[in-house]
């Protein structure tokens, strides 16, 4: 009796039924590939319906590129604006952070070169191009100026920022061991700003772009930009297309390198906001 009445209650009691399984996101670069695949794919489709001199789409810019490709123009042109380019950006880096750390670490030095900075960064440096043609010249040098300019000021600025949001008991903790101020920026300040610098290296990419071809439009016509001059005179608008292209790959390729920099040498940034586990 005693097990027909256990067979019952067991019986009557509800089936729990099994958790479904937690389905796993799609990974970054498979959303970031149909996104892309999409935008293509509807480019080319309304592109193949307007004029070809008041717009391209996919499939000519890529035969454009091709014959730019095979005759070395693309290469030649490519070469010349990188120089400068790379010249102008890395001593962007080179300067912009330590003044950075200097300026956000030193109540003086804060005071006395913090409105310049700021100033730098709001003021139009397109304008400043003719007077630079002016003491530079046409060539190499005005180019790497020009650069350096446009990128230098948001490289300072996020370093200057990161340094004053240091906690204030990490610093302190330096000083309770009777550590030096240039061992307190160094062994502290620096790597708690690390993301910061980072994120300003970053945003300096996309002004270093610009400043590349506005110095190519202002001064001796070359490169990319001399391309994209030629080929808009001509109305070839899939031909001018190609630089273009290449500037905004040039520019995902680097911010990708850079941010694959800071994981390599701040790898607690990723774990302390959970990106690495996407």
């Amino acid at each position: 009796m005693v097990d027909l009445a256990n067979t019952q209650n067991n019986s009557a009691a509800p089936s729990v039924a099994p958790e479904p399984a937690e389905r796993k996101p799609l990974p970054r670069w498979v959303i970031t590939l149909i996104s892309v695949c999409c935008a293509l794919a509807l480019w080319e489709i309304v592109g193949r319906n307007v004029n070809p001199i008041f717009g391209s789409y996919p499939s000519a810019i890529a035969r454009a590129f091709w014959e730019l490709l095979i005759t070395g123009q693309l290469g030649t042109a490519l070469y010349s604006s990188l120089r400068p380019f790379a010249a102008g950006y890395l001593l962007a880096i080179v300067i912009g952070v330590p003044v950075g750390l200097i300026i956000g670490r030193f109540r003086v030095a804060e005071a006395a070169l913090g409105i310049y900075v700021t100033a730098g960064y709001a003021m139009p440096l397109v304008a400043l191009v003719p007077l630079l043609m002016l003491w530079l010249g046409l060539g190499f040098a005005v180019k790497v100026a020009v650069v350096f300019l446009m990128s230098v000021f948001p490289i300072t600025i996020n370093t200057w920022l990161g340094v004053t949001a240091v906690p204030k008991t990490l610093i302190e903790v330096g000083k309770s061991f009777v550590a030096s101020d240039i061992t307190i920026l160094r062994r502290i300040i620096l790597p708690a700003t690390l993301p910061y610098i980072m994120a300003g290296i970053r945003l300096a990419v996309g002004r270093a772009v610009v400043a590349m071809v506005i110095a190519e439009f202002f001064t001796t016509i070359s490169g990319l930009g001399a391309v994209i001059i030629n080929s808009a005179n001509n109305f070839d608008t899939a031909t001018m297309f190609v630089p273009i292209i290449i500037l905004m790959l040039m520019a995902i390729g680097l911010n990708a390198f850079i941010g694959w920099v800071e994981h390599k040498v701040a790898p607690w940034q990723a774990e302390i906001s959970g990106r690495d586990k996407e």
